[in-house]
């Protein structure tokens, strides 16, 4: 019986304007992303480069563009994080083992907590065991060590643990690994289907 949840961020509890973000920078000049700008994504979701390195490698491409148009525009990716997620996360705190596992930049994770609040992100928090974020552990999914590490940090059985993401490459991992996995399918499921998806006791 799964007895540990670990849930993605991004279009599991708050809604991606992804876009709303091309066409923000398109305003600033960039015709979309590129192969270079994904992979210094890459490596600052991985902490590997500073928030500067990661905007300088933005202004290559728009060059008159400046540091803070470059944040906005990159931050006009996250959108809403309605509260019936919240109050349904809340539910699940007193029967399961939670965490939390993102692939996310300090730019971010600053501005989700910067735009909902310190109440509300504090109770978003405080109902997992443990927040992963990819930038923080110097990797991010799917890296099969991303998982093995919570696995043996936290004791959790693969076969007690449901994984829950939007990207099928990550939950194909996981279950490679042996966790259970339910890939959510942004705009047709939401986070608070998980009973009628998933046969789990409440």
């Amino acid at each position: 019986m799964i007895n540990t949840i670990i849930f993605d961020f991004g279009d599991v509890f708050i809604n991606l304007e992804k876009e709303t973000s091309i066409e923000e920078f398109k305003k600033l000049g960039l015709d979309g992303p590129n192969e270079d700008l994904i992979a210094q994504n890459d490596l600052f979701e991985k902490g590997k480069i500073t928030e500067l390195q990661f905007i300088e490698s933005f202004q290559k491409y728009i060059p008159d563009a400046g540091v803070e148009d470059i944040r906005k525009a990159w931050n006009s990716l996250i959108g809403d994080f309605p509260l019936y997620r919240l109050e349904f996360l809340q539910l699940l705190t007193t029967k399961y083992r939670l965490f939390l596992l993102t692939n996310t930049d300090s730019i971010h994770i600053d501005h989700f907590e910067h735009k909902t609040g310190m109440s509300f992100y504090s109770d978003f928090y405080r109902c997992f065991e443990k927040i992963y974020y990819s930038y923080e552990m110097g990797m991010r999914k799917p890296q099969p060590e991303i998982f093995t590490t919570i696995l043996k940090k936290h004791d959790l059985s693969p076969k007690r643990t449901l994984f829950v993401d939007d990207k099928k490459d990550n939950t194909d991992i996981a279950e490679v690994l042996g966790l259970h996995v339910w890939n959510i399918k942004v705009g047709d499921e939401d986070v608070v289907d998980l009973f009628s998806k998933k046969e789990l006791p409440l």
